[in-house]
Parts: structure tokens; sequence; C-alpha cells
């Protein structure tokens, strides 16, 4: 049986980035892949992007309400009987997936027997669990932490959003490329000092 596997951690900590490698891995063995993108990330429209600049369309952009299973289905039927057998679901942003969505990724592990890697953040800028993340740590059969650090140089494991008035502690728990708002991974320590700070 195969697995889904939930990789997080905070923000550049390079998870687009081994999905890409992942994607590419399998590929340059003459395995295809799917990679699947929230459509609630509008950060590079249809691409996964990766901060080193790397980048690849995805092959599902996945609405809000849409079924994954049905829609990696759909994606396999329209692939020529040329093409290699898919041999994995990439996920990236996770964390906007819905929780039935998540389910759909289990599925897929379990019944189509097609390993699910979904990469994501586990909490917002709240420090507060993303559905899509609450679910995965609750369903994957396999979590992995990625690392990155903070200013500090400690693992940064929160991401603090930061704007004009210093650091926000309301506010939509998506905001995607809004103007003068950036996000910084924190250690704890620094995290709650700066919340103090403001």
């Amino acid at each position: 049986m195969s697995k889904l596997f939930f990789r997080y951690g905070a923000m550049n900590s390079g998870k687009s980035t081994a999905l890409l490698q992942v994607a590419h891995n399998y590929e340059e063995r003459g395995q295809s892949v799917v990679v699947v993108k929230p459509a609630l990330d509008t950060k590079g429209h249809n691409k996964i992007v990766s901060r080193l600049g790397v980048s690849r369309s995805a092959d599902i952009l996945l609405a809000s309400g849409e079924d994954l299973r049905h829609k990696v289905d759909e994606l396999r039927g329209r692939r020529s009987s040329s093409e290699s057998a898919l041999a994995c679901v990439l996920i990236d942003e996770a964390q906007f997936l819905e929780p039935e969505q998540v389910d759909a990724a289990l599925e897929i592990a379990v019944f189509d027997n097609l390993p699910v890697v979904a990469f994501g953040i586990r909490t917002d800028f709240r420090r507060r669990a993303f559905p899509g993340s609450l679910r995965l740590l609750e369903v994957a059969h396999a979590l992995e932490e990625m690392k990155t650090i903070c200013r500090c140089g400690a693992k940064a494991i929160f991401n603090a959003r930061l704007g004009d008035g210093g650091m926000a502690h309301e506010g939509h728990q998506i905001m995607i490329d809004a103007p003068g708002v950036t996000y910084e991974a924190l250690c704890a320590h620094c995290y709650l000092k700066f919340e103090q700070r403001h």
C-alpha cells in the first residue's frame, strides 16, 4: 500500500523546491507525476514557484469544493497510452486544501496505490492551524519536518506577518502577495518576543 506523506515547515524551508526536485527525480527515471496546486494560492498563477527561481506549471489547479481523487482520475484518463503510468501525486501549499480534499488524497494513496506527498506549512501568522494542515497531521501516514532558521540562528517554527504597523495579530488567515505585507519565519522565542513589542 502506498502512503500519504506530509512534509511541513515554516516559510522559506524549501518546500516548493523539494517538491520540484521530487518531480524531477521521478521524471528523470521515466516515471510520471501529477503536480497539484490549490487555486487559492494565486502566487505564480498556475505555476509552482520556488524562491530559488525554479518553476513548473501545475497539472491540476484544485479549486474549493473540487474532488482531488476525481481530478487525478480525469487527468490519468486524458494522458495518452504512450505516456508512462502515474507514479506519484505531489501537492504544493497543502495547507490550503480543504479537509475533504485531504481525505481524497488519503484515498488516492490507499485505494489507488499511488504515493501522495503534500508540502505545506502547519500554522498561520497567529499560530493557528490551517484546516488542510490539521487534517494532514491527523491522517497522513508519515510526517516530516522541513527545517529553516530564524534570524537568531535557532530553528524557525512560526510565520510572522509583518506590515507597516509591525507584527500583525488580526486579519484574514490567508493573505497572499498583499501590498505592504511580508512574512518572516521565526523561532518561538523570537516570535513571542516580537509579539510582545507590538
